[in-house]
């Protein structure tokens, strides 16, 4: 394990390497982004991830990335800065740099929704550096009880106001509601949430798993019949707790 700033001018944003080492060459990698409403990081949606990760073999990077004060689109420029930053080391990690994927947790799936949806240059001002020539865009994502809506009676307030203020036309909440982002080159993404989810309704899943199915992008969708929000791994709920076994298997489908 070792932690990097993401940024050659601040340290406030890092990204933690949690590398393996694979007998049948470079590894694959996914970068997590915890989640806490744009406000705050969760710690087990963090390191305990990233060592399930290394227990299928795949190379693992947790993303400090900024969140309240800052607005977007910072949040999401990390996020591109993540990946581009495994690809560009990647020789160094072990990792294979065509194989790159995201995975986040409530916020942070909303993240990893706008990063694997986003069609702009994701850069930011400046300065510029090697880092910036790499891809951003992921080969798959996966959204862990996520907030995907911006508007509507599934929005999550507190997102809103943390990710873009209180007083956000609507036509940037709808920007950033991840089911109006999906196209055909979408990547694949896995879904899963819980039907009676308090915290983030199940109706946000939902929504983007119809704008996937509208777009024939490949999906994989879970939805438990019970649990509180902001499980994680889950491996206290013998239901729930499922959902590693069923990401595990669509990530080696993947080829991750």
């Amino acid at each position: 394990m070792s932690e990097h700033p993401l940024w050659p001018a601040s340290g406030e944003v890092t990204i933690t390497a949690f590398p393996v080492v694979r007998d049948d060459g470079p590894a694959p990698a996914v970068v997590v982004c915890p989640g806490g409403a744009y406000h705050h990081l969760a710690g087990h949606e963090g390191e305990p991830v990233a060592r399930w990760l290394n227990s299928l073999g795949i190379a693992a990077f947790v993303l400090r990335y900024r969140v309240a004060p800052h607005r977007h689109p910072l949040p999401l420029l990390d996020a591109a800065r993540a990946v581009r930053w495994v690809r560009h080391h990647a020789a160094g990690h072990g990792v294979d740099a065509a194989r790159v994927g995201v995975l986040g947790f409530s916020a942070g799936g909303h993240l990893a929704g706008l990063l694997a949806t986003e069609r702009g240059p994701m850069l930011a001002e400046g300065p510029h550096d090697a880092v910036d020539e790499a891809d951003a865009r992921p080969g798959l994502a996966v959204l862990c009880y996520a907030v995907t809506a911006l508007t509507g009676e599934d929005a999550h307030r507190g997102v809103v106001a943390n990710l873009v203020g209180s007083g956000a036309p609507d036509s940037l909440l709808e920007e950033l509601s991840l089911a109006g982002r999906v196209r055909a080159d979408t990547p694949p993404m896995f879904l899963w949430h819980t039907a009676d989810d308090e915290g983030v309704p199940v109706g946000n899943t939902l929504a983007l798993s119809r704008a996937l199915a509208r777009h024939g992008v490949t999906q994989e969708v879970h939805v438990y019949p019970s649990g509180r929000h902001g499980l994680g791994l889950a491996g206290e709920d013998p239901v729930v707790g499922d959902w590693t076994a069923r990401c595990a298997a669509f990530l080696r489908g993947r080829g991750w």
